[in-house]
């Protein structure tokens, strides 16, 4: 699992694993909008989990009082934060998932 938190990129667990770096693109994106869009950027955290050949599972960790601004109403900031992270997957060849969580 590779996690990015507070803006440093600490690597993945295999250093040779093709999906750490095949996926770089989208988890940077999706860091970014993490910490642009939440009012506590320090609490961001991506984690990045590879779910086969070309698929890769994105969870944006973040703090509780920023759920609802990262999902917006009806979900549609969530929706949009998963299109445009696919889309970055895909300039990459990987399809790109996805999850919003609550941090601890």
């Amino acid at each position: 699992m590779t996690s990015i938190e507070s803006g440093e990129y600490t690597g993945s667990e295999e250093e040779g694993n093709q999906q750490g770096t095949a996926a770089r693109t989208a988890t940077a994106v999706l860091r970014y909008l993490g910490v642009e869009l939440t009012q506590h950027p320090d609490r961001v955290v991506v984690q990045e989990v590879a779910e086969g050949d070309k698929r890769v599972k994105l969870t944006l960790l973040v703090d509780k009082a920023d759920m609802g601004r990262v999902i917006g109403r009806q979900g549609k900031i969530a929706g949009a934060i998963r299109a445009v992270v696919r889309a970055a997957g895909a300039k990459d060849g990987i399809d790109a998932s996805v999850e919003i969580q609550e941090r601890d």
